[in-house]
């Protein structure tokens, strides 16, 4: 009998311990205390590794969605339009394209301010005046200038992935986040997770549970005269390759000048060797 008590006790305490650590699972679910929730998906891209180049026709397709959708709200004032010819486009195109804008310039000759089309050498101008018009248009919070967004979002990885990103040249840390954060909008937050008002939840934000930035991206919204899929995961992926050109337009040029100085390296530590050969080869050791 004692036996019997004592199996149905420990067997009490186990049930008991399980249901307080499924009970704390679903506490932290519910309020978690690292953000992202979910780690960012990491995505196929045409610029990963060391020899990885742009894909024209997405960068394209990436400064299209940033036309027609995200320069509603974001600027990019590090970005001059004379930079779109490495995007494929002829000077002509660029101009034509520049010429599109309305760039606030001046004073003139008698100290006016005045409008004017755009030329190569502006840059995109901001959807508003200031900050401040910028946060109170978008419910207190300033939205982020977009030029060098694909640099400076990124999640850490940890140990010991971070160490193999060294070999593996992983610098695709921002991308691969955007196109998480935008497509994760439709993610149905946890059971008893409280979503503060007027904000939107997202799994893939990094800073809480959510943000005040609306879902921006539908199916069908941005239309694609080169064939491509008309839906929100490819409109992702070409305006997150497109902040990445924008972030680090010269990449290519940098991969190519780190391939040679490493072969000339390679060579010239070959060179050194065999003359150290030639040279001690007969004097005794």
């Amino acid at each position: 009998m004692k036996k019997i008590l004592t199996s149905l006790a420990l067997l009490g305490l186990v049930m008991a311990g399980t249901g307080a650590i499924a009970a704390e699972e679903a506490h932290n679910a519910a309020a978690p205390t690292h953000f992202p929730i979910d780690e960012p998906k990491e995505m196929d891209w045409s610029f990963a590794g060391p020899f990885g180049t742009y894909d024209k026709a997405q960068l394209q397709r990436g400064l299209k969605v940033y036309k027609e959708v995200c320069a509603a709200c974001h600027s990019m004032n590090l970005v001059a339009f004379r930079t779109l010819e490495g995007l494929g486009y002829s000077e002509g195109q660029v101009k034509t394209l520049a010429a599109e804008y309305t760039i606030h310039d001046g004073p003139n000759d008698a100290g006016d301010m005045f409008d004017r089309p755009g030329k190569l050498s502006d840059y995109f101008p901001a959807p508003f005046a200031n900050e401040q018009a910028a946060a109170a248009s978008n419910g207190g919070a300033a939205p982020p200038d977009m030029s060098l967004l694909a640099k400076a979002r990124g999640v850490e990885r940890g140990f010991p992935r971070f160490v193999f990103d060294i070999f593996t040249q992983y610098a695709q840390g921002g991308p691969d986040y955007i196109h998480s954060l935008l497509t994760g909008y439709d993610e149905t937050p946890p059971a008893g997770m409280v979503i503060p008002e007027g904000t939107h939840y997202n799994p893939y934000f990094l800073s809480g549970v959510s943000l005040k930035m609306p879902k921006p991206l539908s199916d069908g919204q941005v239309t694609y005269d080169d064939g491509a899929p008309q839906t929100v995961d490819q409109y992702s992926r070409d305006v997150s390759a497109f902040l990445m050109w924008a972030a680090e337009p010269h990449m290519e040029d940098r991969k190519k000048t780190g391939f040679r100085v490493l072969v000339f390296l390679l060579l010239f530590g070959a060179l050194v060797y065999l003359t150290k050969r030639k040279v001690w080869e007969g004097v005794a050791h």
